[in-house]
């Protein structure tokens, strides 16, 4: 994602779903300025506690975000749990918390657009032509995808990373 950033580092970055902060606390200590974005309390305070950034507790489905405020997001295993009848709302609101040619990496575990509870969490698995279909329509431009981990057979990838930029 950061290499398709345009502009100089360092960059507002917006962590969808941080958890327990792992990944602010790395792109903190590349010199960045993330900020998390938690819906569960336990876990934004963790975040807030583990890598000292500023974190805002929301739930995905009512979203505050400011115009404009990021030059990315970065969303590894969160839209999934977004149901598809509200992914375009969602993805329409991320793209306007970016600015002009803002950068959004999403990975998620993909599969054949089924969705539902599993475990006492809901999950929207979308296989990668109707993720597509999604993002473009919220206004991005794909700039890469790619199945993870590498090196393994695509059976044994479960995730599908995308990067695309703010049209």
């Amino acid at each position: 994602m950061l290499r398709h950033i345009p502009g100089a580092a360092p960059f507002s970055i917006l962590d969808l779903g941080c958890g327990p902060g792992r990944d602010l606390k790395a792109f903190a200590a590349l010199g960045h300025a993330p900020v998390g974005l938690e819906g569960a309390a336990r876990l934004a305070a963790m975040a807030r506690e583990h890598s000292g950034c500023e974190v805002w507790e929301q739930d995905f489905l009512q979203l505050a975000l400011p115009d404009q405020r990021f030059d990315g997001v970065f969303a590894n295993a969160a839209l999934f749990h977004v149901p598809a009848r509200e992914l375009p709302r969602v993805l329409r609101e991320l793209h306007a918390t970016l600015k002009p040619g803002g950068v959004l990496f999403s990975s998620n575990p993909h599969g054949r657009n089924e969705e539902g509870w599993n475990r006492g969490r809901y999950g929207a698995y979308h296989d990668l032509e109707t993720w597509r279909r999604f993002v473009a329509a919220a206004g991005f431009a794909e700039l890469e995808h790619y199945y993870r981990p590498p090196g393994l057979p695509r059976e044994q990838q479960p995730w599908l990373a995308t990067v695309w930029r703010k049209a």
